[in-house]
């Protein structure tokens, strides 16, 4: 497997990753509550930034856990 510092990288962007995620869906719901329509639009457009970029920091995680779960199966089946 992995070494402690790769699993404690992951770990730690899979976690800020949902922090943004849910960060990026509150900040949505509250650019509904704007008066200002350009307020709306700024609010708007952040919050889906945010919410894209976590969404990928979560596909990354998962995508490097398959990875390393495919070499570790394929070490077992080596044996």
């Amino acid at each position: 497997m992995r070494s402690w510092f790769w699993c404690l990288r992951n770990i730690l962007i899979a976690f800020s990753s949902l922090f943004f995620l849910v960060f990026g869906i509150q900040a949505l719901i509250a650019a509904y509550s704007m008066k200002n329509p350009y307020e709306f639009i700024m609010h708007f457009f952040s919050s889906s930034l945010i919410i894209l970029v976590s969404i990928v920091g979560i596909i990354y995680i998962a995508f490097r856990l398959r990875a390393a779960l495919k070499l570790r199966t394929k070490a077992e089946d080596d044996e």
